[in-house]
């Protein structure tokens, strides 16, 4: 049965990513798409050799194991045991919501919307909320960080002091670090989880440009984490995604690398902005966060040259930039948006 457009559980159908409704929005549009309209890195993990046992057989305990003791270590946390992998960060939403029981859920937004829809599946009667002292009285508080699509930053020790709160009485905050690898991290939650009333949840496919692998980890005091993988069950993430998710972390060099690279593309991207007059209104150096004058007719605009960017129903005025991977696509984007210029100022005079 379809669910009422107001449900908070309905559905979300407007991620970033689908280059099939893309298509369907702008059907003459040249091929192949450049799909700016996530925050994935363009700059995937090159895949190691994978051994055919990954594919043959089910995923020994070992192996996953290993991959939460390597994960630990780069994320952070106490240690292994306070790690939960799961196939992506998605799968754990529900299960997170529901270490509460059904109550009160606020959530810090605007923000990823399917925070709101897994905790109204969860349960709670949800609310969306731009002040974050409104959190303080929910049962189950969730905040993006750094946030999703805006780059806003909430600090360690503001988020230290509401998971404090909600712990006192019963309550859990909920914090989506899932741009935290290129964030400041010196306000990361990892380390902080053992005094309960907190999980933090990390993925892997955006940093590392492999979002098709689906692996995520939730991180939590260890008698949370019990929980969360008993109701994962068995066998939670292929072997495939063990061992690409365990080299990858351990990678270290290749992780600072990557973080320069972003760091220098986002410098391109907000130059070639700028010189079309348009301000960076916030982001991470995986996504540019923008409120042009005249939003809709730039994603027309871009749609129309094979270019999808974000935009979103709920905030028209909005628009967010994934990072341009190489430079015949920052080509390609500074191409279409001269021709933006050019419409925008005929339709001026």
């Amino acid at each position: 049965m379809a669910r009422p457009a107001n449900d908070p559980a309905r559905e979300v159908d407007d991620h970033g990513g689908s280059l099939e409704r893309a298509a369907a929005l702008f059907p003459g549009a040249p091929q192949p798409w450049l799909d700016l309209s996530t925050g994935i890195s363009p700059y995937p993990y090159p895949l190691p050799r994978l051994p055919a046992s990954a594919f043959q057989r089910l995923p020994e305990e070992a192996g996953l194991k290993d991959l939460a003791h390597v994960a630990a270590r780069a994320y952070g946390a106490p240690g292994a045991e306070h790690v939960v992998a799961a196939p992506g960060t998605q799968m754990l939403l529900p299960l997170v919501a529901a270490l509460v029981a059904p109550g009160r859920a606020a959530v810090l937004s605007p923000t990823y919307a399917e925070h709101r829809r897994a905790a109204a599946l969860a349960g709670h009667a949800v609310a969306e909320t731009r002040d974050f002292a409104a959190l303080r009285s929910a049962d189950l508080a969730i905040v993006v960080n750094p946030n999703n699509p805006d780059g806003r930053v909430s600090e360690r020790a503001a988020l230290l002091d509401l998971a404090a709160r909600l712990r006192a009485r019963g309550g859990l905050l909920v914090v989506d670090e899932a741009f935290m690898d290129v964030g400041p991290c010196g306000e990361a939650l990892d380390a902080a989880v053992d005094d309960g009333g907190l999980v933090v949840l990390r993925s892997f496919g955006k940093f590392f440009g492999l979002a098709g692998v689906r692996l995520g980890f939730a991180i939590a005091a260890p008698r949370i984490a019990a929980r969360l993988r008993a109701r994962l069950g068995p066998w939670p993430v292929s072997g495939a995604a063990i061992e690409i998710g365990r080299q990858a972390l351990a990678d270290h060099a290749w992780q600072e690398e990557t973080r320069r690279r972003l760091q220098r593309r986002a410098a391109q991207l907000d130059a070639l902005l700028a010189e079309n007059g348009l301000r960076v209104a916030g982001g991470t150096p995986l996504f540019r966060f923008l409120r042009p004058s005249g939003a809709e007719s730039l994603f027309r605009c871009l749609g129309e040259d094979g270019i999808l960017v974000r935009s979103f129903t709920e905030d028209p005025e909005a628009l967010r930039l994934g990072l341009p991977g190489d430079d015949a696509a920052l080509l390609r984007l500074s191409r279409s948006l001269r021709r933006w210029q050019t419409i925008r100022d005929g339709s001026r005079r």
